[in-house]
């Protein structure tokens, strides 16, 4: 873990709020010379290794790219495999969110996922709600312009009927605004990541978290996504906290 203890990492400052694009389990498949559901296999292992991780060192919260609205297009087959291993996912790891006291989220558009999965998410966080350490959110079958899409049909759904608290009148929209609209987010409460991870070498946001991440660091690793380990969650985290955060303003003057 580049020579560094959990002890050491605890301390050490680091990003509230991490999100890992996961990419490559297909390509590191191919590369063994197995089918891409091995591959995927792999990932899942990952996740539980990344997440504990996080938990352990302090991570606030986690959020992890697990199923894009695109990810559909795929054969219906890997489709299928994708499902099952994430609803056993869920179940399997159930005991281990507890015990690590991780409090477990899914967000996306929940209601296009087979029957099943959805009752194995709503068993899953209602049994772990009253946990207190990190917040694990699985992003399944989201889309950052989806999630976009959505709270602006909530709040025009909320303005047509007159029930918004700050309508004065019909043509009245002053009171929407950037807080207004995080209200309408999937996950309004969760702060945004200040820390966004791709693996595999992509330079891409492949419409991941659009809103949240306008002033995210950004961090891509060469890793594809199986090989990814805990040194280089390390590696991501002492990179980012060599970086000058401005938000666009001016930062501190520089030695000449």
């Amino acid at each position: 873990m580049n020579n560094y203890s959990i002890e050491e990492l605890k301390s050490m400052p680091k990003p509230s709020h991490i999100a890992i694009i996961m990419d490559g389990n297909g390509r590191w498949a191919v590369r063994q010379g197995q089918p891409r559901t091995y591959g995927h296999m792999k990932g899942v292992t990952v996740v539980e290794k990344i997440t504990e991780f996080c938990a352990k060192i302090g991570v606030g919260a986690l959020t992890l790219y697990s199923f894009s609205t695109e990810n559909w297009k795929r054969p219906a087959q890997e489709v299928n495999f994708l499902m099952s291993i994430f609803n056993e996912y869920m179940k399997s790891k159930l005991s281990k969110f507890i015990d690590n006291d991780i409090r477990f989220n899914v967000i996306g558009r929940l209601g296009e996922l087979p029957p099943e999965v959805r009752e194995t998410i709503t068993k899953t966080k209602e049994a772990t709600a009253s946990c207190g350490g990190m917040s694990l959110n699985l992003a399944v079958n989201y889309s950052g312009r989806a999630e976009i899409i959505d709270a602006i049909r909530r709040i025009a759904a909320i303005h047509a009927s007159g029930a918004a608290a700050d309508n004065k009148n019909a043509g009245d929209m002053n009171y929407i605004d950037e807080d207004y609209i995080r209200n309408y987010l999937y996950a309004p409460s969760l702060a945004d990541p200040e820390l966004l991870i791709r693996t595999s070498n992509e330079f891409r946001i492949s419409n991941f978290l659009l809103w949240q991440i306008a002033y995210s660091e950004i961090y891509i690793t060469g890793k594809l996504w199986p090989d990814f380990d805990e040194s280089d969650l390390t590696a991501a985290i002492i990179d980012y906290n060599s970086r000058e955060r401005r938000f666009g303003g001016i930062g501190p003057a520089r030695p000449a």
